[in-house]
């Protein structure tokens, strides 16, 4: 990027608290100030939190200063957000946190939402379940490492099964001091392995690295085994249409032996308005391996939504209508 960098303001505390509609507590960070034109929202992938964020978050800030407004939060069982029923551990139930968190931080003007894997996912279904906000509220999506189905039948997630799920989830809830200890003692076995994986080497044995990916991170087994019965099940395609024809974003890097980059071909194929960006060499965790470059097709994002939106009036309801 060589548009001038802008010094951003010093936030003192960039740390809040949102209730989400049934009381868990989301933890979120924002940066740049809330009176910016704009808002963009990220939501971080499964088992991650907003620390994955971090080396994209201080390229977008030194490029864009307080002329943005950024804001990062921790779905519900994820780094300091609280724990929640495990019945709860869905993608449906994230898309309703995510539009919780809206409300709470950006209750007025428009929005560009931005998702890694599975926070990917979970715009889709907020797109599903809060339709009116698309091309009103939300006027840009960015999906990076997504999917808009069929996780589980290319890449690491063709080794989860419903039957090994099932005893996974009845393990962790019948031990899950035993079974978190096992984990942490994990760690330095496969910490070595997980490198290579997240950098997308195909010298690790896919079943090895399914293995290594379950237990090399810091949520819990409870949260991490209860959501992928909401992964494993997880189909979009239907409502790929109701992002009609606003900017996206779709990103992957090509050696993502987690989630192929040939899902983000299938998504970048469905949508109206949709740049494809493959970054050659990168795996899963894109976003900090290639920071620099997934931090210009996100700043070119944004400038093409606020270019659509400045020719276009969008006929929407009061309490969706844009300020300003």
């Amino acid at each position: 990027m060589s548009t001038p960098m802008r010094r951003p303001a010093d936030h003192n505390d960039p740390h809040r608290t949102v209730l989400a509609d049934d009381g868990v507590p989301i933890a979120v960070r924002e940066f740049g100030s809330p009176e910016a034109p704009l808002t963009v929202v990220f939501a971080h992938g499964h088992c991650l939190r907003t620390e994955s964020w971090e080396l994209l978050r201080r390229h977008l800030t030194r490029y864009w200063g307080d002329d943005i407004h950024l804001v990062f939060y921790d779905h519900r069982g994820h780094g300091d957000s609280g724990a929640a029923d495990p019945a709860t551990y869905t993608i449906d139930h994230l898309a309703h946190d995510m539009d919780a968190v809206l409300r709470a931080v950006a209750p007025t003007g428009p929005v560009v939402l931005i998702g890694h894997s599975m926070g990917a996912m979970t715009i889709l279904a907020y797109a599903r379940l809060f339709p009116e906000t698309i091309g009103c509220r939300v006027i840009g999506v960015g999906l990076l490492a997504g999917a808009a189905n069929s996780v589980t039948r290319v890449g690491l997630g063709r080794f989860l099964s419903a039957p090994a799920v099932t005893s996974l989830q009845m393990a962790v809830r019948r031990a899950p001091r035993a079974m978190q200890a096992s984990k942490h003692l994990s760690r330095r076995i496969f910490e070595p392995l997980m490198r290579e994986v997240e950098e997308g080497t195909r010298k690790v044995s896919p079943r090895l690295a399914a293995v290594a990916t379950t237990l090399l991170n810091d949520t819990s087994l409870l949260t991490m085994a209860m959501f992928l019965d909401s992964l494993i099940r997880f189909d979009e395609m239907a409502t790929l249409h109701r992002l009609g024809a606003i900017p996206a974003l779709v990103l992957h890097g090509s050696a993502d032996i987690v989630i192929p980059f040939a899902h983000s071909v299938v998504l970048a194929s469905q949508l109206d308005d949709a740049e494809l960006v493959r970054l050659d060499g990168a795996g899963h965790s894109v976003i900090a391996e290639r920071a620099e470059e997934v931090a210009a097709a996100v700043v070119s994002l944004v400038d093409r939504a606020l270019a659509r939106l400045r020719g276009h009036d969008p006929d929407c309801g009061p309490e969706y209508a844009i300020a300003g």
